[in-house]
Protein backbone atom coordinates (compact mmCIF):
# COMPACT_ATOMS: atom_id res chain seq x y z
CA UNK A 1 0.00 0.00 0.00
CA UNK A 2 2.97 2.58 0.52
CA UNK A 3 4.03 1.54 -2.66
CA UNK A 4 0.85 2.75 -4.46
CA UNK A 5 0.79 5.91 -2.66
CA UNK A 6 4.47 6.66 -3.25
CA UNK A 7 3.25 5.84 -7.16
CA UNK A 8 0.40 8.26 -7.12
CA UNK A 9 2.13 10.83 -5.04
CA UNK A 10 5.22 10.65 -7.63
CA UNK A 11 3.02 10.49 -10.68
CA UNK A 12 -0.04 12.43 -10.78
CA UNK A 13 0.14 14.45 -7.61
CA UNK A 14 3.41 15.91 -7.47
CA UNK A 15 3.63 17.00 -11.12
CA UNK A 16 -0.02 18.67 -11.37
CA UNK A 17 0.45 20.14 -7.72
CA UNK A 18 3.96 21.55 -9.78
CA UNK A 19 2.01 23.55 -13.04
CA UNK A 20 -1.12 24.83 -10.35
CA UNK A 21 1.41 26.50 -8.60
CA UNK A 22 3.21 27.66 -11.58
CA UNK A 23 -0.32 28.65 -12.88
CA UNK A 24 -1.86 30.58 -9.79
CA UNK A 25 0.79 33.78 -9.81
CA UNK A 26 -0.93 34.62 -13.05
CA UNK A 27 -3.98 33.30 -12.52
CA UNK A 28 -4.12 35.70 -9.05
CA UNK A 29 -3.03 38.92 -11.11
CA UNK A 30 -6.01 38.33 -13.79
CA UNK A 31 -8.84 37.74 -11.06
CA UNK A 32 -7.32 40.33 -8.76
CA UNK A 33 -6.97 37.37 -5.82
CA UNK A 34 -4.72 38.27 -2.30
CA UNK A 35 -2.40 34.89 -3.39
CA UNK A 36 0.18 35.73 -0.94
CA UNK A 37 -1.27 32.80 1.59
CA UNK A 38 -2.15 31.22 -0.89
CA UNK A 39 0.58 30.55 -2.84
CA UNK A 40 2.51 29.64 0.41
CA UNK A 41 0.04 27.27 0.95
CA UNK A 42 0.70 25.58 -2.41
CA UNK A 43 4.76 25.85 -0.94
CA UNK A 44 3.72 24.08 1.93
CA UNK A 45 2.36 21.17 -0.42
CA UNK A 46 4.95 21.25 -2.62
CA UNK A 47 7.67 20.33 -0.04
CA UNK A 48 5.87 17.55 1.80
CA UNK A 49 4.86 15.78 -1.19
CA UNK A 50 8.37 15.84 -2.09
CA UNK A 51 9.67 14.79 1.47
CA UNK A 52 6.62 11.86 1.52
CA UNK A 53 8.98 10.12 -1.12
CA UNK A 54 12.28 10.08 0.13
CA UNK A 55 11.41 9.94 3.81
CA UNK A 56 8.95 6.43 2.62
CA UNK A 57 11.35 5.31 -0.15
CA UNK A 58 14.71 6.58 1.17
CA UNK A 59 15.76 8.86 3.82
CA UNK A 60 13.23 7.41 6.89
CA UNK A 61 15.59 10.33 9.35
CA UNK A 62 14.78 12.65 11.83
CA UNK A 63 15.62 15.24 9.21
CA UNK A 64 13.05 14.45 6.89
CA UNK A 65 10.34 13.60 9.46
CA UNK A 66 11.05 17.71 10.95
CA UNK A 67 10.35 18.90 7.48
CA UNK A 68 7.47 16.30 6.44
CA UNK A 69 5.59 17.82 9.74
CA UNK A 70 6.66 21.62 9.67
CA UNK A 71 5.12 21.89 5.48
CA UNK A 72 2.13 19.87 6.75
CA UNK A 73 1.63 22.12 9.83
CA UNK A 74 2.26 25.02 7.73
CA UNK A 75 -0.63 24.09 5.17
CA UNK A 76 -3.10 24.28 8.12
CA UNK A 77 -2.18 27.38 9.10
CA UNK A 78 -1.92 28.59 5.70
CA UNK A 79 -5.26 27.98 5.42
CA UNK A 80 -6.18 29.06 8.65
CA UNK A 81 -4.72 32.75 7.13
CA UNK A 82 -7.39 32.32 4.21
CA UNK A 83 -10.38 31.53 6.24
CA UNK A 84 -9.60 34.61 8.45
CA UNK A 85 -8.83 36.86 6.07
CA UNK A 86 -12.14 35.74 4.37
CA UNK A 87 -14.04 36.75 7.59
CA UNK A 88 -12.62 40.08 8.27
CA UNK A 89 -13.29 41.07 4.71
CA UNK A 90 -17.04 40.40 5.84
CA UNK A 91 -17.28 41.28 9.10
CA UNK A 92 -14.76 43.37 10.19
CA UNK A 93 -13.95 46.15 6.73
CA UNK A 94 -11.89 48.33 8.26
CA UNK A 95 -9.33 45.67 9.26
CA UNK A 96 -7.80 45.19 6.07
CA UNK A 97 -4.16 44.64 7.44
CA UNK A 98 -4.85 40.72 6.52
CA UNK A 99 -5.64 41.96 2.88
CA UNK A 100 -2.18 44.30 2.24
CA UNK A 101 0.42 42.74 0.94
CA UNK A 102 2.84 44.28 3.73
CA UNK A 103 0.77 42.58 6.42
CA UNK A 104 0.25 39.71 4.53
CA UNK A 105 3.88 38.81 3.92
CA UNK A 106 4.43 39.72 8.17
CA UNK A 107 2.10 36.80 8.81
CA UNK A 108 3.31 34.48 6.17
CA UNK A 109 6.63 35.04 7.42
CA UNK A 110 5.59 34.82 11.67
CA UNK A 111 3.63 31.12 10.19
CA UNK A 112 6.87 29.68 8.84
CA UNK A 113 8.72 30.70 11.92
CA UNK A 114 6.51 29.43 14.39
CA UNK A 115 5.63 25.88 12.72
CA UNK A 116 9.07 25.87 12.07
CA UNK A 117 10.13 26.03 15.70
CA UNK A 118 7.39 24.25 17.40
CA UNK A 119 7.62 21.06 15.03
CA UNK A 120 11.47 21.23 15.89
CA UNK A 121 10.98 20.97 19.39
CA UNK A 122 8.34 18.61 19.25
CA UNK A 123 10.69 16.32 16.70
CA UNK A 124 13.88 16.72 18.62
CA UNK A 125 12.48 16.50 22.12
CA UNK A 126 10.29 13.44 21.02
CA UNK A 127 6.84 15.18 22.15
CA UNK A 128 5.12 13.57 19.25
CA UNK A 129 2.06 14.65 21.02
CA UNK A 130 2.90 18.24 20.37
CA UNK A 131 2.32 17.56 16.97
CA UNK A 132 -1.63 16.56 17.28
CA UNK A 133 -1.70 19.59 19.77
CA UNK A 134 -0.51 21.84 17.02
CA UNK A 135 -2.96 20.35 14.07
CA UNK A 136 -6.03 20.96 16.00
CA UNK A 137 -5.70 24.18 17.45
CA UNK A 138 -7.21 25.72 14.17
CA UNK A 139 -10.49 23.63 14.65
CA UNK A 140 -12.34 26.60 16.92
CA UNK A 141 -11.40 29.14 14.47
CA UNK A 142 -12.43 27.24 11.70
CA UNK A 143 -15.92 26.77 13.01
CA UNK A 144 -15.32 31.07 14.67
CA UNK A 145 -14.54 32.37 11.01
CA UNK A 146 -17.75 30.19 9.31
CA UNK A 147 -20.27 30.81 12.24
CA UNK A 148 -19.09 34.60 12.12
CA UNK A 149 -18.72 35.24 8.49
CA UNK A 150 -22.84 34.16 8.49
CA UNK A 151 -24.05 35.88 11.03
CA UNK A 152 -22.29 39.34 9.77
CA UNK A 153 -23.52 38.69 6.27
CA UNK A 154 -26.99 40.42 6.68
CA UNK A 155 -25.14 44.05 8.02
CA UNK A 156 -22.85 43.79 5.48
CA UNK A 157 -25.14 45.91 2.45
CA UNK A 158 -21.75 47.12 0.85
CA UNK A 159 -20.16 43.54 -0.04
CA UNK A 160 -21.33 42.47 -3.24
CA UNK A 161 -23.99 39.33 -2.98
CA UNK A 162 -21.71 37.56 -5.85
CA UNK A 163 -18.52 38.04 -3.26
CA UNK A 164 -20.22 36.82 0.21
CA UNK A 165 -21.36 33.63 -1.99
CA UNK A 166 -17.68 32.92 -3.02
CA UNK A 167 -16.73 33.75 1.26
CA UNK A 168 -19.39 31.22 2.34
CA UNK A 169 -18.37 28.47 -0.42
CA UNK A 170 -14.53 29.46 0.86
CA UNK A 171 -15.39 28.83 4.54
CA UNK A 172 -17.37 26.15 3.86
CA UNK A 173 -14.76 24.08 2.14
CA UNK A 174 -11.85 24.91 4.19
CA UNK A 175 -13.84 23.71 7.43
CA UNK A 176 -14.96 20.08 5.22
CA UNK A 177 -11.20 19.58 4.35
CA UNK A 178 -9.83 20.54 7.46
CA UNK A 179 -11.92 18.30 9.50
CA UNK A 180 -12.87 15.44 6.92
CA UNK A 181 -9.11 15.21 5.60
CA UNK A 182 -6.30 16.90 7.32
CA UNK A 183 -6.94 16.45 10.95
CA UNK A 184 -7.23 12.92 10.88
CA UNK A 185 -4.62 12.20 8.54
CA UNK A 186 -2.22 14.55 10.62
CA UNK A 187 -3.22 12.03 13.90
CA UNK A 188 -2.85 8.99 12.47
CA UNK A 189 0.56 10.24 10.68
CA UNK A 190 1.68 11.10 14.44
CA UNK A 191 0.22 7.79 15.93
CA UNK A 192 1.91 5.90 13.78
CA UNK A 193 5.35 7.90 13.81
CA UNK A 194 8.24 5.08 13.74
CA UNK A 195 6.11 2.30 11.97
CA UNK A 196 5.59 1.10 8.58
CA UNK A 197 2.11 2.90 7.70
CA UNK A 198 -0.08 2.69 5.94
CA UNK A 199 -0.89 -0.94 8.43
CA UNK A 200 -4.74 -1.32 7.95
CA UNK A 201 -7.14 -0.44 4.79
CA UNK A 202 -8.90 2.57 6.97
CA UNK A 203 -5.35 3.99 7.18
CA UNK A 204 -4.61 3.51 3.14
CA UNK A 205 -7.90 5.40 2.51
CA UNK A 206 -6.91 7.78 5.02
CA UNK A 207 -3.91 8.53 3.09
CA UNK A 208 -5.62 8.37 -0.37
CA UNK A 209 -7.57 11.40 0.67
CA UNK A 210 -5.23 13.37 2.13
CA UNK A 211 -2.48 12.92 -1.10
CA UNK A 212 -5.87 14.08 -2.82
CA UNK A 213 -6.69 17.06 -0.83
CA UNK A 214 -4.85 19.26 -3.17
CA UNK A 215 -7.65 18.90 -5.17
CA UNK A 216 -9.59 20.42 -3.13
CA UNK A 217 -7.26 22.93 -3.08
CA UNK A 218 -8.21 23.46 -6.87
CA UNK A 219 -11.70 24.33 -6.21
CA UNK A 220 -10.50 26.29 -3.14
CA UNK A 221 -8.71 29.14 -5.81
CA UNK A 222 -11.86 28.47 -8.18
CA UNK A 223 -14.12 30.19 -4.73
CA UNK A 224 -11.66 33.03 -4.49
CA UNK A 225 -11.37 34.27 -8.11
CA UNK A 226 -13.74 36.22 -9.50
CA UNK A 227 -16.35 34.86 -12.39
CA UNK A 228 -15.72 30.64 -12.93
CA UNK A 229 -17.92 29.56 -9.93
CA UNK A 230 -20.72 32.41 -9.68
CA UNK A 231 -22.72 30.83 -11.72
CA UNK A 232 -22.72 27.72 -9.59
CA UNK A 233 -22.94 29.25 -6.46
CA UNK A 234 -25.97 31.47 -7.53
CA UNK A 235 -27.81 28.56 -7.90
CA UNK A 236 -27.17 27.48 -4.28
CA UNK A 237 -28.98 28.70 -1.35
CA UNK A 238 -25.89 30.51 0.61
CA UNK A 239 -27.30 33.81 0.27
CA UNK A 240 -30.83 33.94 -0.27
CA UNK A 241 -31.50 35.94 2.78
CA UNK A 242 -31.22 39.41 0.74
CA UNK A 243 -33.38 38.51 -2.41
CA UNK A 244 -36.14 37.16 0.74
CA UNK A 245 -35.60 40.57 2.23
CA UNK A 246 -35.43 42.78 -0.93
CA UNK A 247 -39.25 40.67 -1.94
CA UNK A 248 -40.67 41.19 1.64
CA UNK A 249 -39.59 44.66 1.16
CA UNK A 250 -41.39 44.93 -2.51
CA UNK A 251 -44.55 43.46 -0.37
CA UNK A 252 -44.76 45.79 1.75
CA UNK A 253 -44.03 48.39 -0.34
CA UNK A 254 -47.54 47.43 -2.96
CA UNK A 255 -49.47 46.85 0.85
CA UNK A 256 -49.17 50.25 1.42
CA UNK A 257 -50.30 51.17 -2.16
CA UNK A 258 -53.00 49.43 -2.43
CA UNK A 259 -53.99 50.59 1.30
CA UNK A 260 -53.63 54.40 -0.03
CA UNK A 261 -55.78 53.28 -3.22
CA UNK A 262 -58.37 51.86 -1.02
CA UNK A 263 -58.30 54.92 1.01
CA UNK A 264 -58.64 57.27 -1.43
CA UNK A 265 -61.55 55.74 -3.08
CA UNK A 266 -63.48 55.64 0.26
CA UNK A 267 -62.33 59.28 0.41
CA UNK A 268 -63.68 60.14 -3.23
CA UNK A 269 -66.96 57.96 -2.58
CA UNK A 270 -67.90 59.68 0.98
CA UNK A 271 -67.65 63.08 -1.08
CA UNK A 272 -69.89 62.35 -3.72
CA UNK A 273 -72.41 61.11 -1.26
CA UNK A 274 -72.05 64.54 0.89
CA UNK A 275 -72.42 66.05 -2.87
CA UNK A 276 -76.13 63.82 -3.46
CA UNK A 277 -77.46 64.24 -0.47
CA UNK A 278 -77.30 68.26 -0.74
CA UNK A 279 -78.59 68.08 -3.95
CA UNK A 280 -81.74 66.42 -2.75
CA UNK A 281 -82.20 68.42 0.17
CA UNK A 282 -82.00 71.57 -2.45
CA UNK A 283 -84.59 69.80 -4.28
CA UNK A 284 -87.05 69.34 -1.20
Amino acid sequence: MSGVLTWINICVLLPVTILFFCSVCCAGQRYQVPVNYYTNLILSILIYRSVMFFWWEILRGTIACFIFYFAVTASLYFRLCIALERYCFIACPLLDCLRQTEGSVVICVLVWVLCGVSVALAIFLYEFVRLIIYAALPAPLFIFCLAGTLKALPAATSVPTEEKRRTVGTLVLLLLNYFLINLPAVILLTLNLGRRFPETLIDFIIMIFFLFSSLLDLILFAFMCKGPIDRLLARLCCCSMESNNTGDVTDVSTDRSDHVVRDGGKEETGSHDGRDGEEVESVR
